[in-house]
């Protein structure tokens, strides 16, 4: 069957949480506490090791499948307008928004700052912004604009791009 990036990971998280419900499911049916009154079969919840084991298996098999045809079509996915394949974004666009954030800190420094003393000092300190904020405040500007595209290119590729994913 055929998949947008956007569509198969909305399929790999139902299928995490799935397994989860499962996994959970399991444990609590699993072990069972009985009083030494109580008539152990009356209170013996619904569970087959078998049947469970095995919709574990399939699930896990799915989940591997998927993530296997995704991290592929990341791989020889191009991003158009970035010369990068979709994995290559995915690092990308974390980089970029370190940068920004690194960015967004020095363009909201003043040139000259007072140092806040606490105690009996009496000697005033300033702190010196060591470039020019102007230009920070400019390459945040670049910065943030190219995060914008890079984040819009790959939101379009991941909604209209398609691949297979065999079941």
């Amino acid at each position: 069957m055929r998949y947008t990036s956007a569509e198969a990971a909305k399929l790999l998280r139902k299928l995490n949480e799935d397994y989860q419900a499962l996994t959970q499911r399991e444990s609590k049916a699993s072990v069972f506490t009985a009083a030494v009154e109580e008539n152990v079969e009356d209170v013996r919840p619904l569970y087959d090791f078998a049947d469970t084991n095995a919709k574990m298996r399939e699930l896990t098999e799915k989940i591997r499948k998927v993530k296997h045809a995704v991290n592929a079509f990341n791989l020889k996915t191009e991003v158009p307008g970035f010369q990068m394949t979709i994995d290559q974004m995915l690092v990308y666009i974390p980089q970029l928004s370190e940068q920004k954030r690194r960015l967004t800190e020095m363009a909201a420094r003043l040139p000259k700052e007072r140092v806040n003393s606490f105690g009996a000092r009496t000697i005033v300190e300033y702190n010196y912004t060591n470039y020019s904020v102007e230009d920070a405040a400019k390459e945040l500007a670049a910065v943030t604009d190219e995060l914008a595209k890079a984040q819009t290119a790959l939101d379009v590729v991941n909604n209209s791009e398609a691949f297979e994913i065999e079941f």
